[in-house]
């Protein structure tokens, strides 16, 4: 049986029944004992341990056992105490003999000490001057590594010294390495001069001085020889070279100096170039250079000027593109060294005008007109040639219109001062000043020579070349790159020249001609130029100023036409009768008493008018017959007839008023007493037209 179960037994016997009725006392002692049992807890840690430890032993719950429990269990105590004791009777053996071990310790250490402070004695002298030699031996080591350290950065090897000053050497990284180590070093003098000893300072600032201007010299001639080498077919500029004159800008007289020797040999490879593609042949040897020369075109004068216009157009931009990537790319860092230079030598400042250290863009524009130099000159010389060889008006214009194209051309690659462009622009005025001049003569020749007009009244045969070589200068014009809001202005000086002096001797002409024959041959002269001007919008007011002439003229001929109807029909001596008088009765009663509406007249006028009906407009229009615009003759002759219209209207309403005053005032009663025969006559009677049926045969 368990604890637990001996305790859960024991609360179930006597935990929840009350004791019986006392029996018959006992002893005190045994009922103490038995209320002692029962008043104690289970929940106490000793009495579970207690009960626990029976438990483990089996005892049987008999007499004989509990008799013998509390002897068992104080044997039990004895005997663990008796080997409690022998085990600590074998500790104190153990401690005796490690004290017994101390104390031999303890004497052992104690004799060491007495030989270490002996040894201490007679070393001490020696570990002293050990101990000074160390820190001998480390200051030796750090002043070594100073001075390693120093001469490691402010001294050149021999190596790197010849690099920098034997012109035999290639200029490549190292030496652009070196370069800039030098330029460190003389930078990093400035900081020994500090010291109080500046002997140091002063003389390696002398000596990497030395350095930087010998390095600096070997730079000049190397990109000297480099520039030298290029020639028109390989211009590109390598990257070293690109380096190289970014280094040399921190002495900027050297990189001036290098651009003007670069300057003057391309100026004599692109003009020995011009030469060549000129001739076909090489400036220096004479040799064939290959491609067919342009001087082989010199017989079609356009196409020569513009192969040479074209070859230099092609130049620029190679020239150009070859330069761009050193100036463009480059030119901050050519600044920056150029202002290196500047510090260094300040009295170059004065040179600087504008106060600009560097422009990479107009350095690049200035340098690429200065390679040009030579070209503009021979192109000048080339094209002033041909354009005063040649007399052909139109020829020297299409030239003129040539150098605004390859003007506007060239001004998106080079600035507007240099010397191609006023080349450009002084061949254009010279080709323009040409084409009037020879304008100028033709016109004076045609003028000496123009002594009558064609018989059919058509153009003369000076005004159609002139037609002619205007259309030809106005499509010339048309493809030229003239901005639009100034292309009429800038085509009114070609008119005035090309056109105006013509047009002028054909009024001339018509001056001695005969009504309508002037107005006709003027008018087929305008018409032709009208013509030939509306093709192209930069006409516009020259077509205004014609049109406003060709109504002029029009007009003349309607007055002709109107004349005419008036003359042939009759009815002009009715108007001219009619004109002064006014609608009053005392007027309109004076009508029947003027001659031309006396009755023989006014019937023979009547008899006029129907024989010039049927024919009328034929008539009319053999007047405008040699006029070349069908329809502006048809418009000349309707307006005459629609004037013509009027006027039949005016004398009809005057008649028909005649009547009806007649009607009026009695008339038919005073010729009462005249005979039978003499029946009474209205003015209508004898002249029966109405406006109406004129209308229709007129329309």
């Amino acid at each position: 049986m368990s604890v637990d179960d001996f305790a859960t037994e024991l609360t179930g016997n006597y935990g929840d029944r009350s004791l019986p009725s006392p029996l018959p006392q006992r002893t005190n002692a045994l009922s103490n004992k038995i209320t002692s049992v029962l008043s104690t807890s289970f929940a106490d840690g000793e009495i579970r341990d207690a009960l626990r430890t029976l438990d483990e032993r089996q005892i049987q719950n008999t007499s004989e056992a509990r008799r013998r429990l509390r002897l068992d269990v104080e044997k039990d105590v004895i005997d663990a105490n008796g080997s409690i004791i022998e085990d600590f009777g074998h500790v104190a053996e153990q401690l005796k003999r490690i004290g017994a071990t101390i104390i031999s310790l303890n004497q052992s250490c104690e004799d060491m000490r007495k030989h270490v402070a002996a040894a201490n004695r007679e070393t001490a002298p020696v570990l002293e001057e050990a101990s000074s030699l160390i820190n001998q031996k480390r200051e030796a080591e750090t002043r070594k590594d100073l001075l390693d350290a120093f001469n490691k950065h402010f001294l050149i090897d021999d190596g790197g010294l010849a690099r920098l000053t034997i012109a035999s050497d290639r200029v490549d990284d190292e030496f652009f390495a070196t370069l800039r180590r030098v330029k460190q070093v003389h930078a990093d003098c400035q900081v020994l001069l500090g010291n109080e000893n500046q002997q140091l300072g002063l003389e390696l600032m002398e000596q990497s001085s030395r350095n930087l201007n010998n390095a600096y010299q070997k730079l000049y001639r190397w990109i000297q020889k480099e520039f030298r080498a290029l020639d028109l077919e390989t211009p590109q500029i390598k990257s070293s070279m690109r380096r190289a004159l970014r280094v040399l800008a921190e002495r900027p007289t050297l990189f001036q100096n290098c651009l003007d020797i670069f300057a003057e040999a391309r100026e004599r490879i692109l003009s020995d170039s011009f030469y060549s593609a000129l001739t076909g042949s090489s400036f220096d040897t004479g040799e064939d250079a290959g491609p067919k020369p342009i001087d082989f075109f010199a017989h079609d004068p356009l196409r020569y000027v513009g192969d040479m216009l074209a070859w230099a157009h092609s130049t620029t931009v190679s020239e150009r593109e070859a330069l761009e990537g050193l100036f463009s790319s480059a030119g901050d860092e050519i600044t920056k060294g150029i202002q290196v230079g500047l510090d260094s030598e300040p009295w170059l400042r004065a040179d600087q005008e504008d106060g600009e250290i560097f422009n990479g863009r107009k350095t690049l524009e200035h340098l690429v007109n200065r390679d040009l130099a030579g070209v503009a000159k021979a192109l000048r010389q080339r094209v002033e040639q041909v354009i005063q060889s040649h007399d052909d008006s139109v020829l020297a214009y299409k030239i003129a219109n040539l150098m605004d194209f390859y003007s506007v051309t060239f001004a998106r690659l080079l600035s507007t001062e240099s010397t191609i462009l006023g080349t450009l622009s002084d061949l254009a005025n010279s080709a323009l000043r040409r084409f009037e001049s020879t304008m100028q003569d033709l016109a004076s020749s045609i003028r000496t020579d123009a002594s009558h007009t064609p018989a059919d009244l058509g153009i003369p045969e000076f005004l159609d070349e002139a037609i002619g070589r205007l259309k030809t200068l106005m499509k010339t014009y048309d493809s030229s790159l003239t901005p639009i809001p100034s292309r009429e202005a800038g085509f009114v000086p070609i008119l005035r020249e090309a056109l105006d002096p013509f047009l002028s001797s054909c009024k001339e002409l018509s001056k001695d001609l005969q009504e309508p024959s002037d107005s006709i041959f003027a008018i087929n002269c305008l018409l032709m130029a009208r013509d030939a001007l509306s093709i192209y919008d930069f006409t516009a007011g020259r077509l205004s100023g014609i049109d406003e002439t060709m109504r002029e003229l029009a007009s003349r001929l309607v007055e002709y036409q109107h004349a005419f109807f008036l003359h042939t029909s009759g009815l002009h001596p009715m108007i001219v009768a009619l004109s002064p008088l006014s609608d009053s009765e005392e007027d309109v009663s004076r009508i029947p008493e003027l001659e031309p509406f006396q009755q023989q007249p006014l019937k023979d006028t009547s008899q006029i008018l129907n024989d010039f009906l049927p024919t009328a407009l034929v008539d009319a229009m053999e007047n405008l017959k040699y006029i070349k615009s069908s329809r502006l003759a048809e418009e000349v002759t309707t307006e005459a007839a629609n004037n013509y219209f009027e006027d039949f209207e005016f004398v009809e309403s005057r008649l028909a008023a005649a009547d009806a005053l007649q009607v009026a005032n009695g008339t038919d009663n005073e010729h009462e007493d005249q005979e039978e025969e003499e029946a009474p006559m209205f003015l209508r009677h004898l002249f029966p037209r109405t406006s109406g049926e004129i209308r229709v045969l007129l329309s």
